[in-house]
């Protein structure tokens, strides 16, 4: 199998919901990121992920290829796994390449939490569809006359369905489970917020985000932001005295776009990028969620790709770590430096070392980027291969991303 590359792609700034990009669907908001990068170079197929999808796209890819004017004949898929949706598609693409005379692949995400559907419960669209089909005035009655009651409607947030608790609740219980203190929580989201907006101060997303309309930048990170500030403010998914997930400390709910190349060396000579490192390898992991909680697979993962490559922490350089909650960061780290802990769950038994916390998420991550979680893992990816090209060949990088369900993604990328 020949190798795999990674070179940065570009992405739209991130916005909060309801904010910016509000008049945005996720096609309008993709396609100005499809396009400023299919003009470098026409790509073999597209891989386009969302992990809330307009009823009415069947195909997202496909139909965003279509409407951003790329050649009909190139062939789009779309991918989803929760937040790792865009960096699984990364993984696809890469075992896709050198096959069927694909060598170069464009894959990103999208999320607009701006514009989600409102699905009708299932027995009440089942009726009115039925009625459709035999009457359509009945089914027009019968669709006039609904009731809020007849809507599913996200009351808690965007809940996992088969708990029916949010990734807040959820890592509620994790915090608590490894006494994750709310200050350790605030000081991780401070150190991400002073670090994008040192980063954007610097220029260091220049080249990895295209201006939209009127936004030329993320409109999330704040250079107000203080411990005390941080430290005021109120727990939002557990409100007792022991909540410690606040709006601070948790990643916001984001509309952004993404995108990064994926390619084998002939695709590498078509991009020229200077910018672009090597896809050594990647773990998926999947756990029982009940057991410490809905995004820990991660804590499984890291460690099973370390020890396949004979590595310890101190190996790796850069560590890119999508934080969708401070908590959770926190508690994996704790988790994967834990000789126990790794041994009984991620069946690792090395001695991996202690962990570098001043290689992480140099440039800010999630909590002060923000997370639309479609496009997370294509920012992540492309963030991180722009931060391992600035280090010495040979150098090595991890980004992991937690995923809803109890499941992870990580990768593992070293500079030639």
């Amino acid at each position: 199998m020949s190798d795999i590359y990674l070179v940065p792609g570009v992405r739209t700034p991130f916005a909060k919901s309801g904010g910016a990009f509000a008049a945005h669907d996720a096609i309008a908001l993709s396609t100005p990121v499809v396009q400023a990068m299919a003009a470098r170079t026409r790509p073999d197929f597209l891989v386009w992920g969302q992990v809330i999808p307009s009823a009415t796209v069947s195909n997202l890819g496909r139909e965003l290829l279509l409407e951003a004017g790329l050649d009909p004949t190139i062939p789009a898929s779309s991918s989803v796994l929760a937040c790792s949706t865009s960096m699984i598609g990364a993984f696809q693409a890469g075992a896709m390449l050198g096959r069927g005379g694909a060598h170069l692949a464009l894959v990103g995400g999208v999320e607009t939490m701006s514009h989600v559907p409102i699905a009708l419960h299932q027995s009440v669209a089942d009726k009115i569809v039925g009625l459709a089909m035999k009457n359509p005035a009945e089914a027009l009655a019968e669709l006039a006359a609904l009731t809020p009651g007849d809507f599913n409607l996200p009351l808690r947030g965007w809940a996992n369905r088969i708990s029916g608790r949010s990734m807040g609740e959820h890592t509620e219980d994790t915090a608590k489970r490894f006494a994750i203190a709310r200050a350790d929580q605030d000081r991780l989201a401070l150190v991400s917020h002073q670090r994008a907006v040192s980063a954007q101060t610097a220029g260091f997303f220049d080249d990895l985000v295209i201006p939209v309309g009127e936004v030329k930048r993320d409109t999330i990170p704040r250079s107000d932001t203080t411990a005390e500030k941080l430290g005021g403010l109120k727990p939002v998914f557990d409100r007792s005295e022991a909540g410690t997930l606040t709006a601070g400390n948790s990643s916001p709910l984001t509309d952004g776009a993404a995108g990064v190349w994926v390619a084998d060396g002939e695709g590498l000579k078509r991009l020229g990028a200077a910018s672009a490192v090597k896809l050594v390898d990647w773990q998926l992991a999947a756990m029982d969620y009940k057991e410490e909680g809905i995004l820990m697979a991660p804590a499984r993962a890291i460690p099973q790709l370390l020890a396949r490559h004979g590595l310890r922490f101190e190996d790796v350089a850069l560590w890119e770590i999508h934080e969708a909650f401070a908590a959770q960061v926190l508690a994996n780290v704790q988790a994967i430096t834990d000789p126990e802990y790794r041994r009984a769950k991620a069946g690792v038994d090395a001695d991996l070392g202690a962990f570098p916390w001043e290689r992480l998420n140099p440039n800010g991550g999630s909590l002060a980027l923000g997370h639309p979680f479609g496009a997370t893992g294509a920012r992540i990816l492309s963030q991180a291969v722009k931060e391992l090209s600035a280090l010495s060949s040979g150098a090595y990088a991890v980004v992991s991303v937690c995923a809803d369900g109890g499941q992870g993604s990580v990768a593992l990328l070293q500079k030639p």
